[in-house]
């Protein structure tokens, strides 16, 4: 804000209208987050009186370098979580080698082995081959632990495709954490519990530009909260819920309007939800001047492996 809003209300300065609410209202308010079009603020208002309510004391804090970072940290932990998971089902492996082994089985610890190496390294290979832009298929690997620790399928769809190097450095790293990371999220919840619970992932380009889509076997939106749910405070999660409760769509929305991208939600094929989030990216031509470009998609068949079942992180 600028030194033209001393002296006028609050109700006239446009500001989100839960902020509105919450710098207006005559109970307290202890570390309230509330979004902006581009500010992540954590709000605390306290009601001074003495025998009549004389007024207010409100400090906002800015924290939306500090919450990028918390997405960052949370992708990174989730990751190195993902890789100590890794390496205790590598050891419960090579136990089941070893005891075929001292039974005299050695055939049969050879297959065993073979098999195990050859589906694990297929499933990397898999997202390293559809999206080798490396946050995006670390960020992939790690949430697919998460997922699978709670009986919940995730899978990187066949037409996706997304080469390192494509993106440019006006969409970073963390908004890409914060936009599928939290869809991600979101999704398994709601896929969770569901019959054949599944998570499918898509990323491509295309002449709109950069393409992500989340879509799940749950419950799925009812059209009439296609708008609410990306509201702070719109959440499935019991009101005791720990993490962030309705703030994930909410900060993927922010995000998306950063980058003057869109941001849908419909129903998936077969039920479910289906969100879709479509940046723009800046296009190049042959020699790198400007141009179009032939959209980078590739179309697959019905089969669709699942991701290594890796631990993820937490919300972001």
């Amino acid at each position: 804000m600028t030194g033209d809003v001393i002296g006028r209300s609050v109700a006239e300065l446009g500001l989100p209208a839960a902020l509105t609410g919450a710098l207006l209202s005559a109970e307290p308010r202890v570390d309230e987050v509330h979004l902006t079009a581009a500010r992540v603020l954590v709000v605390n208002t306290s009601p001074v009186s003495g025998g009549e309510r004389r007024g207010t004391v409100v400090t906002l804090r800015d924290v939306t370098e500090l919450q990028s970072l918390m997405g960052e940290l949370d992708s990174e932990r989730g990751f190195t979580t993902a890789l100590r998971s890794q390496a205790h089902e590598a050891a419960n492996r090579l136990h089941t080698v070893v005891s075929l082994i001292e039974l005299g089985r050695a055939e049969e610890a050879v297959d065993f082995a073979t098999a195990e190496l050859e589906l694990a390294q297929a499933l990397t290979d898999h997202v390293v081959s559809a999206v080798s832009e490396p946050v995006l298929a670390a960020l992939l690997l790690g949430k697919a632990a998460q997922a699978n620790e709670r009986g919940v399928e995730l899978v990187v769809s066949e037409e996706s495709a997304l080469d390192d190097g494509l993106l440019p450095p006006s969409l970073p790293a963390r908004d890409l954490v914060t936009i599928l990371g939290n869809l991600i999220d979101n999704a398994v919840d709601a896929a969770q519990g569901s019959m054949r619970a599944r998570v499918t992932v898509t990323v491509f380009t295309d002449a709109s530009g950069l393409v992500l889509r989340v879509a799940d076997t749950g419950a799925g939106v009812d059209p009439a909260y296609a708008e609410a749910v990306f509201q702070r405070g719109w959440s499935t999660k019991p009101a005791t819920a720990s993490g962030g409760r309705g703030l994930g769509l909410a900060l993927v929305r922010q995000a998306v309007a950063r980058h003057e991208g869109k941001l849908t939600v419909a129903e998936a094929d077969g039920g479910g939800a289906e969100f879709e989030v479509r940046l723009p990216l800046p296009t190049v031509g042959p020699a790198g001047a400007a141009g179009g470009s032939e959209p980078t998609r590739r179309h697959g068949g019905a089969s669709e492996p699942a991701l290594p079942a890796l631990p993820g992180g937490d919300d972001v």
